[in-house]
């Protein structure tokens, strides 16, 4: 039975037990020599972890972990810039004897997939433009099974079973307030953007039924869910018959939600939902961090750094 979730482990603290294996891979260090560099998961959040002076001998077992694997670990937790990580003592591969239970080492969207996705259908119904509703319905449809445990990411933000649907839902419910107050904003466009803006992410990065991410394919690699989205868009708008300009609109949406060059985006958002479309997306993924980085901080202290949010610390108060 596991005991330790990574929410709760504390600097110093002495560990053994179960964790999955989300990323592992052998690296050389600065001193010539190999390391174990690993990133572990379980229901309550992620972790590093290092394994210092791989000897060769220890190769081919660490050769059969692979991304998904759980395994035991025994080591300490340390402090490096700022950031937990697990200094690995000794480790080995799970084994049927071991009784571990899957459902320790999935995170998973708080609300249950098959509710968020009729309440983005519903969202789609309620639009008035056809073209849009059409387009949105059918990307829905053909992406549905998916949707119900794809990540949005293999880590940071909404890396998590159905933490795409989740990610898009609450984007939906924050948009449907923003445009009761800037009525200048129309409403279907926006509610388009936030279903498409994203979608792609289905076919960039791999993730198995759990929702637990190995990496990315090989499109997504060499294009990513921008350019992807936009082929997609492009396809879709051809066999439905939507208008030139809504489908350009909408592939420039999902051109420009990153905003930064440095971050994919090529062209800043030219019109408002373009604009709103990326603020959307960036209140989302930082209050899913920040909210991430609490959970597992005491009242009263500051988190570890937060990469995503600039390396910040965020603070946990006592009062609230």
């Amino acid at each position: 039975m596991k005991e330790h979730y990574i929410g709760q482990l504390r600097t110093d603290d002495e560990i053994q037990d179960f964790f999955m294996v989300k990323t592992i891979a052998i690296k050389i260090g600065s001193n010539k020599k190999q390391y174990l560099d690993m990133l572990l998961s379980d229901r309550t959040g992620e972790l590093t972890a290092k394994k210092w002076d791989i000897a060769d001998t220890e190769l081919p077992s660490l050769n059969l972990i692979k991304s998904g694997d759980i395994i035991k670990l025994k080591g300490v937790i340390t402090e490096w810039n700022g950031m937990r990580q697990f200094r690995v003592l000794k480790l080995r591969k799970a084994v049927p004897e071991d009784k571990t239970d899957i459902t320790d080492y999935i995170k998973a969207a708080p609300e249950k997939a098959e509710d968020m996705y009729l309440y983005i259908l519903e969202k789609v119904d309620s639009m008035e433009d056809q073209e849009l509703k059409r387009l949105c319905m059918r990307i829905l449809e053909d992406n549905q099974e998916k949707l119900m445990y794809y990540p949005a990411a293999q880590k940071n933000h909404h890396a998590e079973m159905a933490g795409l649907l989740y990610h898009i839902k609450r984007m939906l419910m924050t948009a449907e307030r923003i445009c009761e107050v800037y009525q200048n904003l129309n409403r279907d466009l926006v509610i388009s953007g936030v279903i498409i803006h994203d979608m792609e992410k289905i076919n960039e990065i791999e993730s198995d039924t759990l929702g637990v991410s190995t990496g990315y394919s090989f499109e997504g690699q060499l294009l990513g869910h921008l350019v992807q989205g936009i082929k997609s868009i492009d396809r879709l708008a051809r066999e439905l018959g939507i208008g030139k300009e809504k489908t350009i609109m909408l592939e420039h949406m999902i051109l420009s939600h990153h905003y930064e060059p440095e971050f994919g985006s090529p062209k800043k958002p030219l019109f408002p939902e373009a604009e709103i479309l990326h603020y959307l997306d960036l209140i989302d993924a930082r209050m899913y961090d920040m909210q991430e980085a609490l959970e597992s901080t005491s009242p009263g202290e500051f988190s570890d750094r937060v990469w995503t949010l600039d390396n910040r610390k965020l603070y946990k108060p006592e009062t609230f």
